[in-house]
């Protein structure tokens, strides 16, 4: 990390913008979904079928989605994704103008939308080391910007904004998510084209995939990396099936309340993410991550127990900073050690893991508040935090990141075999 001074690429800039407009329509969204899936149903499981929807295309596509990333063209993925999203919220948008949107009709356009994330994020994963040279500190620089800038307009400007727009129309917020995306396939369009690796010998499709998978499989490194998404998507989704509920019922917030709690939850991503860098360097990028999964099992407790609204923000707050630091260190290490052309499917394999437990999570969080209560979900969430960070810490351990560090080093250049789907992880 001694080159911190070197500048980020024009393309950089596009490209963050590119998200920066995007997570702001996803923040809308964020808020606007489960408020309008509320006008709809009180049930809490079919609540859960609307937030699990989305997470399904990873549990159908994840790897197959990597291996078709890493044979297509990145930048081309990802805009024409966005703009196939932007006229995809058409539907709904238009259903909420009739009067006939239903929980069937929300499950559906999540599920696509969910679809169209899985091409999107994988692409957008391989494509940055790819524009940065996959520079460590330029890694870890760039995606501190990019979580900020996700975190502030997805958390902190985006669920206010979808709250006051819900009350202007059901569909008023699902425009401004499909204008934030075709706005968003513009910009990615005018990226700078990046060369790939091509694999020698042209393989089938599966063993391609499988070759992804074994990767992250066999590397201990890897594995515990994608296992601490995993488990923290099946407690974050438990808690988010609930939160609106939880936050209506036991806290007594209204509409537009609800956005300024998940506006807390993003204040403190924003430090999180800003800082980083920070703690990876004094603590070491290993016992950072320790550090922050354990911070957010202790945040989501004290939200269980929170007596009142300032004191589930601030709960949220700090859950937000843990997990905007976590977002910016485990990525920025694994575009660093994973072999450029097998980029996309190591994500997309890493990424499944987190997404197919989210339904999981979903069923959990709805399960749990109908049988026993709304926190029910809350305390279960905190105390499998705590779980993993236990079981996680020797996994992602200094030493392991320093070895695989160094590894990543001697194989760069003409020592890094062409055939790497071959290869066994460092």
């Amino acid at each position: 990390m001694t080159s911190d001074a070197q500048k980020l690429p024009t393309g950089f800039g596009r490209l963050w913008t590119a998200q920066t407009v995007s997570s702001l329509g996803d923040g809308v969204s964020r808020a606007a979904l489960p408020l309008l899936a509320l006008t709809l149903t009180r049930d809490p499981m079919a609540l859960a079928v609307v937030a699990a929807a989305g997470t399904l295309p990873w549990l159908l596509f994840g790897v197959l989605g990597g291996a078709l990333v890493d044979r297509w063209d990145r930048r081309q993925t990802m805009w024409i994704t966005d703009a196939a999203r932007a006229v995809l919220l058409g539907i709904p948008a238009a259903a909420a103008m009739l009067d006939v949107l239903s929980i069937p009709l929300l499950a559906t356009v999540a599920f696509l939308l969910g679809l169209g994330g899985l091409f999107f994020d994988t692409a957008a994963t391989a494509y940055l080391p790819d524009l940065l040279g996959r520079h460590p500190a330029l890694l870890e620089r760039a995606n501190s910007r990019l979580r900020g800038a996700q975190t502030a307009m997805s958390g902190f400007a985006g669920p206010p904004a979808g709250s006051a727009l819900l009350a202007l129309g059901r569909a008023v917020p699902l425009l401004a998510d499909a204008v934030s995306f075709a706005v968003s396939a513009l910009l990615v369009r005018s990226l700078p084209a990046v060369p790939r690796p091509v694999p020698q010998v042209r393989e089938s499709l599966l063993r391609q995939a499988r070759a992804g998978a074994s990767y992250v499989f066999r590397d201990r490194l890897l594995l515990g990396l994608a296992l601490r998404p995993a488990v923290g998507n099946i407690a974050f989704l438990a808690v988010e099936t609930v939160l609106a509920l939880f936050a209506h019922d036991r806290l007594g917030i209204d509409t537009y309340g609800f956005g300024l709690l998940l506006t807390a939850e993003a204040t403190g991503g924003l430090l999180g993410a800003g800082i980083a860098s920070q703690l990876g360097r004094r603590l070491g990028t290993g016992t950072a991550l320790t550090c922050t999964a354990a911070l957010e099992g202790l945040a989501i407790l004290g939200l269980a127990a929170a007596p009142n609204p300032y004191v589930a923000g601030l709960a949220l707050a700090v859950c937000g900073a843990g997990m905007g630091a976590t977002m910016v260190l485990g990525p920025s290490l694994r575009q660093t050690i994973v072999p450029a052309h097998l980029m996309g499917r190591v994500a997309s394999t890493s990424r499944m893991l987190a997404m197919c437990a989210a339904p999981l999570g979903a069923f959990l969080g709805g399960w749990l508040a109908t049988a026993y209560d709304v926190r029910a979900p809350l305390y279960a969430a905190a105390g499998l935090l705590l779980a993993m960070t236990a079981v996680t810490a020797t996994m992602t351990s200094n030493r392991r990141v320093e070895a695989a560090l160094r590894a990543s080093s001697d194989r760069e250049g003409p020592a890094e075999d062409s055939r790497t789907d071959v290869l066994v992880p460092a």
